[in-house]
């Protein structure tokens, strides 16, 4: 038995993962609210910090204002326009739109004092191939990490349903061609129970995981309803094994940040979301 492995099998607090928890700023559904409104609400439940989506259109002076008046973090930001202008497009000029939000999302990170910036790394479709994405990815990884580097902000590439980079090992090498510390991985553990098992892909990213996402899936539900319903549970419902997948972090030296993906809503439905995150984190 691993020393810091009490004899009820979970980690011991010195050793979870687990540090920090954050969520995603559209999950927050109290419209009424002012932004620092907002702030002073998740951090009331408990939450350490909170995702922006960038570039986009908020008051950057309310959210700094906010962030230092309660002391909610904002970790890092996630790229607004990956996915209607992903990197692995057919037209160039959709490609540079997105290393050009890519670039913007660098500089927003900075000013709210994060230091990673999640990007979907591309799509696989009818109009393209495998071959095609991984080259036009890789071109717009270099174009994007010389302002990463110059900013002190990590580009963490997301495991995401777009049919690119199903394997842990080539995400890893992926990762490894370009020699680079600001380049790594933003793990979600829910997105990738369809094809595989997350503790398996934890000890292939190992020290490239920068962030983690919170997710949970069901795969009964998804052979019995469609792919897309294996989402349709809570955390800690569906098949992920939490307490392996915390001893699969340990064991690669993650320690730090995990941010909530799943349907928000209300005080009352962050508060239930915030109670179920305690309990995995500790699993």
């Amino acid at each position: 038995m691993n020393e810091h492995q009490p004899a009820d099998g979970q980690l011991s607090p010195a050793k979870r993962p687990i540090t920090k928890v954050s969520l995603k700023w559209s999950m927050v559904e109290e419209d009424s609210l002012s932004i620092l409104d907002k702030f002073r609400l998740l951090k009331d439940l408990g939450f350490d910090g909170i995702e922006f989506d960038a570039p986009d259109d908020l008051p950057t002076d309310e959210i700094l204002a906010a962030r230092d008046q309660t002391g909610l973090l904002i970790p890092g930001v996630i790229n607004s326009c990956h996915w209607k202008t992903p990197l692995t497009h057919p037209d160039p000029t959709v490609r540079d739109a997105c290393v050009a939000a890519t670039i913007a999302a660098i500089e927003e990170a900075k000013v709210y004092g994060g230091d990673t910036v999640l990007l979907v790394p591309g799509v696989v479709n009818e109009t393209t191939s495998y071959v095609q994405a991984m080259e036009r990815a890789m071109d717009g990884i270099a174009k994007i990490l010389p302002h990463a580097e110059a900013a002190g902000i990590s580009i963490a590439l997301e495991n995401v349903w777009n049919d690119f980079l199903l394997s842990p090992l080539e995400a890893a090498r992926l990762v490894d061609s370009f020699k680079s510390p600001r380049l790594g991985w933003y793990f979600d553990v829910g997105n990738v129970l369809r094809y595989g098992r997350p503790e398996h892909w934890i000890e292939a990213l190992g020290h490239r995981i920068l962030k983690v996402d919170l997710k949970e899936f069901s795969l009964a539900r998804m052979n019995a309803e469609g792919p897309w319903k294996g989402f349709g549970v809570e955390l800690g419902d569906g098949d992920c094994n939490w307490p392996v997948v915390n001893r699969a972090l340990a064991a690669a030296g993650y320690s730090g940040w995990a941010s909530v993906e799943v349907p928000g809503g209300d005080r009352h439905r962050l508060a239930a979301i915030k109670e179920r995150v305690d309990r995995l984190v500790v699993a």
